[in-house]
């Protein structure tokens, strides 16, 4: 038939009245629904989409606009496009003094804080007595500001401070200019105390939480197979602490190279250092533009040495998969 197809053809020859089973319309009829039923079936933004976008938009506002401006600012003059701010800045007698001194105290400073973090986070894991009590007492310095912990070792290291008057207590000198400028191994020392006794609580709370992580049962295992202590902490515990030494060096590195208030408390400008030289230009000189090129020296190398980092402590089964 034209209007259905026919249903049991057994109904039919007994008598029954066929049944019939009306065709779908081929298109969807128009009415007052329809522009409802289109809306509903528009598509919609996943919802991880909406979940991180007011990050993004974050990030965008307190990151992406800043790093705008500061390029604009470095590589612009009243002219147009220029160098001349970068060629200032290489041509500054601080500069290069500054270079140096930034990178030989994150290659000094940052294995000297993951091995200590290490070692008081593995001796937390072995959970001796007051366990609690020193884990406390490690972190306090992760409550004082970097200016304060410049202020304190200042107390201890000038000239009529702690470490003189004890040392004169105990006969061994009048004292010793620990922070003068003609001894600038001395005022290294001091910026580097200062800054391990102040930062090292920050890789030990995540390297903590990282070891927190990972199932004893693995070492338990590796001791029973005859594995000695070393052996489990190079092939069973460090493995399984990447994501956290990751996480833990990228944090350091950015903040080592971010050091300022501990190194202007201790030596000011005796000992400078690259975001030292960002505040005299911006502050003391009154020169944005070069200031902000040396901000950027400062963003790049930070990028660099977290691309680094990822890369090298990539998980190798990661890598294999892909």
């Amino acid at each position: 038939m034209p209007g259905g197809v026919t249903g049991d053809p057994g109904g039919a020859a007994g008598g029954a009245a066929p049944a019939t089973v009306p065709r779908p319309p081929d298109r969807e009829p128009a009415g007052p629904d329809r522009p409802a039923r289109a809306a509903r079936r528009r598509p919609r933004l996943p919802v991880p989409v909406l979940l991180i976008a007011p990050s993004v938009v974050f990030l965008a506002a307190l990151f992406l606009w800043p790093v705008v401006v500061g390029v604009s600012q470095a590589f612009t003059g009243t002219d147009g496009a220029t160098l001349a701010h970068l060629r200032r800045m290489v041509d500054d007698p601080y500069f290069w003094p500054a270079v140096r001194n930034t990178a030989l105290l994150i290659v000094v400073l940052i294995p000297l804080q993951f091995a200590f973090a290490l070692a008081m986070a593995l001796l937390l894991r072995s959970r001796p007595r007051l366990s609690s009590f020193y884990f406390y007492v490690w972190c306090v310095p992760l409550a004082v500001s970097d200016l304060a912990a410049g202020l304190i070792w200042l107390s201890i290291l000038t000239d009529r401070g702690y470490l003189n008057s004890v040392l004169a207590h105990l006969g061994l000198g009048d004292g010793f200019a620990w922070l003068s400028y003609q001894n600038p191994t001395t005022m290294f020392i001091a910026v580097l105390l200062a800054e391990l006794w102040r930062a090292t609580s920050l890789v030990l709370v995540i390297v903590v939480a990282g070891l927190q992580n990972i199932p004893r049962d693995y070492d338990e295992a590796a001791a029973v197979f005859g594995a000695g202590y070393w052996q489990r902490l190079w092939h069973v515990i460090l493995p399984q602490l990447r994501p956290s030494l990751q996480v833990a060096l990228i944090l350091r590195t950015i903040l080592g190279l971010q050091t300022f208030a501990v190194a202007q408390a201790l030596t000011g400008r005796n000992f400078p250092l690259l975001v030292g030289e960002t505040y005299q230009w911006y502050v003391v000189l009154q020169n944005e533009r070069v200031a902000a090129a040396i901000a950027l020296v400062i963003l790049a190398v930070s990028i660099g040495t977290a691309m680094v980092y990822l890369r090298v402590l990539r998980d190798p089964s990661i890598q294999g998969r892909r």
